[in-house]
């Protein structure tokens, strides 16, 4: 039996620092989202991504095996929809859903991803869920919203000068 205690292991893991994202898709009929950092690509033959989610969430409920849902990348001004989704609901903020493939996805955000669910696996107290691709899309051109030790975080970035090579440069 393990005796790792959950605050330890939550702080540790708060030592990653992931992007966020916000997955989206329908809840009897209508556009719904959670906020999700537990996300990643899983292949590329087929392209395949993962996003890892509580047993309990609503979107267990309504997403199963044949199911399609969207990956919404999130722009560092998008802070305030990553809380929305997250369980801080913001009261009359406005939510800009567009659609693809019949996905809900969040307008504005860094890119979108259109998957349709091809397996679900149990994985302690939540469910992995890996999506086939079936839509990429490229979005705003911005800064990406991140989270690191239970904050929220910028990326300072400078431009890289352009690199060349020509084949007389050599090795």
């Amino acid at each position: 039996m393990n005796s790792i205690e959950p605050s330890l292991f939550r702080s540790v893991m708060g030592r990653f620092a992931t992007g966020v994202t916000v997955v989206s898709y329908h809840r009897e009929g209508l556009p719904a989202g959670m906020t999700a950092n537990a996300f990643l690509s899983v292949s590329l033959e087929p392209p395949l991504v993962l996003v890892s989610v509580r047993r309990n969430s609503q979107f267990t409920a309504h997403v199963r095996h044949g199911s399609r849902y969207g990956v919404n990348l999130l722009a560092e001004s998008q802070q305030d929809l990553s809380s929305h989704f997250g369980g801080r609901p913001v009261e009359g903020i406005p939510i800009p859903f567009v659609h693809s493939a019949g996905t809900p996805l969040i307008d504005g955000s860094l890119a979108h991803i259109v998957a349709r669910v091809v397996d679900i696996h149990a994985a302690g107290d939540h469910l992995l869920y890996i999506g086939e691709i079936e839509h990429l899309s490229h979005g705003t051109d911005a800064s990406p919203l991140i989270f690191y030790g239970g904050n929220y975080r910028q990326v300072h970035t400078h431009a890289k000068p352009a690199v060349q090579w020509q084949s007389t440069d050599g090795w």
